[in-house]
């Protein structure tokens, strides 16, 4: 079963959408997949030290996109096929270098620079 213990909010992002981009780092990990169960919004809520609520919204989130499905016999569980995987992949990985070339543009570094310190901190 995933748990919420090792995740360390942070006062920037709306705490739901942090919990959901927790589950899909996990998922792009593989240390959460297909049919892995997650623990009730209670335990969530208590795991975080947050609202039941924002539980609530997050896990919305989560089966709106596909990647949990909920049941009254089962609860919350993982769902991820090979395109939900992709996407999540996708997403992820934009992000992360949308991130790093705004970073990067906004100390002015050139794109020269920028190529020559990756292939510098590569190995």
């Amino acid at each position: 079963m995933l748990n919420f213990y090792e995740l360390k909010l942070n006062n920037k992002d709306p705490v739901y959408l942090q919990a959901v981009l927790y589950v899909k780092r996990q998922i792009l990990l593989r240390n959460a997949v297909s049919g892995d169960k997650l623990p009730s919004r209670r335990e969530v809520a208590a795991q975080l030290s947050i609202n039941p609520n924002t539980v609530q919204k997050a896990f919305k989130l989560m089966e709106d996109e596909g990647f949990v499905r909920t049941s009254s016999t089962l609860g919350s569980v993982i769902y991820v096929d090979d395109v939900i995987f992709r996407a999540i992949e996708e997403e992820l990985t934009c992000e992360l270098v949308q991130s790093f070339v705004d970073s990067a543009k906004e100390i002015r570094l050139s794109f020269k620079t920028v190529v020559e310190l990756i292939s510098e901190h590569w190995e």
